[in-house]
């Protein structure tokens, strides 16, 4: 019988069912992913933003303050420093640095980088992440930091995969890019690239340089890391890095990334805040400007424009290469004067110093009454103090930085003082307002309200109102040109004169005299001789004949908004008024006898580019022309032979100023024709000059914040050597800069000119010979 073989072969294993479970995960992880990724799109696993949000996300972006000359002057903000741009405002440098740092295959996905996302899966992370530029931004955009634990990292990043997909779809490319330098929060007040270009390096984001470029990009790693600085060496070495990455992906050469790499940072910080930067007293006013515009200017669901997060444009009058040029007049020629007034305020000269005129008790109670009046006592009262323990933190040394000219520069100086003694001291301090104005369109050129705004934040340009002096005796003449078709060549009498008691309401007999008393009498002078050397008697004898009411109402049209009361003593300047309000009244002589408003601001928009608001121009005749142009040709005899004739000097040799040039500025030699008044209040305690050219008109005015500390004498202490240098320096820019077409014409003649304006040749109605009028400079000004 057969033996029966043993059957070797292997029984044949059945795999459908690790098949089916197989695909049943598959299957099954695709169908889980899916639906995890629509419960995120519908919002399961927190809120998504829709359409609408997608289309205008929501960020805070700060008001521009723009110039009429295009440049940014400031912003408004609360705490996001933001201004957008678009594509096109980008330097190419930080396009491609980004692309090559952060996501080198931007071009080439739609939201999500699989490649790199199935790296960094296989990886566990340890090459780098995976985030494309569109999750990035979606995540700054939509929920910032990312959650502390496992399962919400996960969520969150399936929400940015589908926020990026979306913003795909939503933006091109260049619009995903725009959008992600904007958002991001470079820290230091520089939200968005173009606050960040403008404070890191002082330019406009499409003027940024390589290394410039690769420096902001690499600050998207981590800004609080990398902080420009804090920490510069880390900063440099992260933009080594990046410069790298723009070499790796062919961006630029090996040779151009090692020299570059080399450099350094070479910042150009220019912090913008509130307190900082050009034009700070004119950007206050705005505030205010801007508050009164907005509570009467309703958005059209009815809710209020927020100045600080709306993105609102403002565009105004103010030309930033003339405010530089104010700016700078008033930072070369303050520290001078500073130092003169410290150096007559010594102790061994003035043991009350700052204040003259003044004893121990009175000083006293000045400060007692400025001590309850400041910010210091406010703020402790609203924290429940007694008077009593202010009054002692008053006189209790504390570490404090205080504002000091410092090799002709404003500066800071750490220091340990008494509230008490820093008060006094900031009190012998010197201040100044300056404002320039286009007389024709009103359009307000330059504001600069004080020497330093972080320290000294009243604002002398319309906040401020003082003495005006001899700058208001124009007003006086114009009255009687205007009225008894004077001309500046007639004569009067400088001899005493008195206004008796009654007449005109003035209580007691009212006698005003000359700069230098009984020597300063004598003869008769030329109305256009009186005016140049302020001769007090005549602009008397002018006011008696037309009425102080009269010249009260004239002001009144000429824009002064401030109470003048009608008394005979205004012809001298006692009224107290403002930078603001003198040079909007002196633009009517240059414009021909119309009055228009100053203006500052020319149109308001939206972050969108809609016009909210477009000025409307205010004038009305005050003068007839010739009464106008006669005037001018009388405040031209100021600067020829009065107290603005340095003005013309050409050096030291010149008449009575040949002191101290340091101090003064001197010489400016002005050849052109220039109409002008100095102005000198009682014991030298305020300094003024207006200036006035065709298309210009200047007024500047210097004094301390207390009247009673002022120079002792009047070689410093006249608006001459006080204001008129300002006014010298920043006119000497504007003739400078060919592009600002500052006139140096003649002011125009009327067609019709039946007033005698030269005085060069006048006829004795006596002999009917011609006589040549010599006027003699007085060079001083009361």
């Amino acid at each position: 019988m057969a033996k029966a073989k043993k059957n070797t072969k292997a029984p044949v294993q059945d795999f459908s069912k690790y098949i089916r479970w197989f695909w049943m995960l598959f299957l099954g992880g695709i169908f889980s992913a899916v639906l995890i990724f629509l419960l995120a799109s519908w919002g399961v696993f927190g809120d998504m933003p829709d359409h609408t949000q997608l289309e205008n996300p929501k960020t805070n972006l700060a008001t521009e303050i723009i110039s009429s000359d295009g440049k940014t002057l400031g912003k408004f903000y609360f705490n996001d420093n933001r201004t957008p741009v678009s594509y096109d405002d980008l330097s190419p440098d930080l396009v491609t640095a980004l692309i090559a740092t952060e996501d080198a295959r931007f071009h080439e996905h739609s939201g999500i980088d699989a490649r790199g996302t199935l790296r960094a899966v296989i990886k566990l992370g340890s090459s780098g992440g995976a985030s494309t530029i569109s999750q990035q931004l979606a995540k700054q955009l939509f929920h910032g930091e990312g959650s502390k634990n496992t399962l919400g990292r996960i969520t969150q990043k399936i929400k940015e995969w589908i926020i990026a997909i979306r913003l795909e779809r939503q933006y091109t490319k260049e619009e995903i890019i725009a959008q992600y330098f904007n958002i991001y929060d470079f820290l230091n007040n520089a939200d968005g690239i173009r606050s960040a270009s403008r404070i890191y390096f002082g330019k406009e984001p499409i003027d940024l340089d390589l290394k410039e470029s690769a420096m902001l990009v690499g600050m998207f790693k981590n800004s609080a890391l990398y902080n420009p600085r804090r920490n510069p060496v880390g900063v440099k070495n992260r933009r080594n890095v990046v410069l790298a990455q723009m070499e790796k992906y062919g961006y630029l050469e090996e040779a151009v990334k090692d020299s570059l790499q080399k450099t350094e940072l070479d910042l150009n910080y220019s912090p913008e805040s509130h307190r900082e930067g050009m034009a700070t007293y004119f950007r206050e006013y705005l505030r205010g400007f801007m508050k009164d515009w907005i509570k009467n200017n309703p958005k059209p669901d009815g809710t209020k424009w927020n100045i600080n997060s709306d993105g609102l444009k403002i565009y105004t009058t103010i030309d930033s290469r003339m405010q530089e040029y104010a700016e700078d007049a008033v930072q070369q020629h303050m520290p001078r004067l500073q130092a003169e007034f410290f150096n007559q305020n010594t102790p061994k000269r003035n043991p009350t110093a700052p204040f003259l005129e003044l004893d121990k008790s009175e000083v006293d109670d000045l400060l007692n009454r400025s001590m309850k009046q400041g910010e210091r006592w406010r703020i402790l009262k609203n924290a429940e103090k007694s008077d009593k323990e202010i009054i002692a933190s008053f006189h209790k040394p504390t570490k404090m930085t205080v504002f000091a000219w410092k090799e002709g520069k404003a500066s800071e100086v750490d220091t340990i003082m008494k509230p008490i003694d820093s008060m006094r001291y900031y009190k012998s301090f010197l201040r100044t307002g300056m404002m320039s104005m286009d007389p024709l369109t009103g359009h307000v050129k330059a504001w600069v309200g004080g020497v330093n705004y972080r320290h000294f934040q009243y604002d002398m340009v319309k906040q401020g109102k003082r003495q005006v002096g001899s700058t208001f005796k124009p007003f006086v003449y114009t009255a009687a040109i205007d009225q008894l078709h004077l001309s500046p060549c007639d004569e009067l009498p400088d001899t005493p004169f008195c206004i008796d008691a009654g007449k005109y309401g003035n209580p007691e007999k009212w006698c005003p005299s000359n700069s230098n008393g009984e020597n300063d009498y004598g003869g008769t002078r030329t109305l256009k001789n009186a005016l140049a050397n302020s001769v007090n008697t005549i602009t008397a004898r002018l006011i008696d004949k037309v009425g102080p009411q009269t010249v009260a109402d004239l002001a009144k049209k000429l824009g002064i908004e401030s109470e003048i009361l009608p008394v005979p003593s205004i012809a001298l300047g006692t009224p107290d008024l403002s930078v603001y309000e003198m040079v909007g009244a002196y633009s009517a002589f240059a414009n021909k006898g119309v009055y228009t408003k100053p203006v500052m601001v020319t149109n308001i928009e939206d972050k969108n580019g809609t016009i909210l608001y477009q000025f409307k121009p205010e004038t009305r005749d005050v003068l007839s022309e010739e009464t106008a142009y006669v005037t001018v040709k009388l405040m031209e005899g100021v600067t020829q032979s009065g107290s603005g004739a340095r003005l013309r000097g050409k050096g030291a040799d010149a008449y009575r100023v040949d002191y101290r040039e340091i101090v003064t500025g001197y010489p400016y030699e002005f050849t052109n024709p220039i109409a002008g008044k100095t102005g000198t209040t009682q014991n030298q305690s305020d300094g003024w000059f207006m200036g006035i050219v065709p298309n210009l008109v200047t007024g500047v005015w210097v004094g301390a914040e207390d009247r009673a500390a002022h120079f002792a004498g009047i070689t410093y202490g006249q608006g001459a050597a006080m204001a008129l240098p300002i006014w010298g320096v920043y006119m000497k820019s504007c003739y400078a800069d060919e592009t600002l077409n500052i006139s140096a014409e003649d002011f125009e003649e009327p067609a019709n000119l039946s007033i005698n304006v030269d005085c060069s040749k006048v006829i004795d109605e006596s002999t009917g010979i011609e006589n040549d009028s010599n006027d003699t400079p007085d060079d001083l000004d009361f």
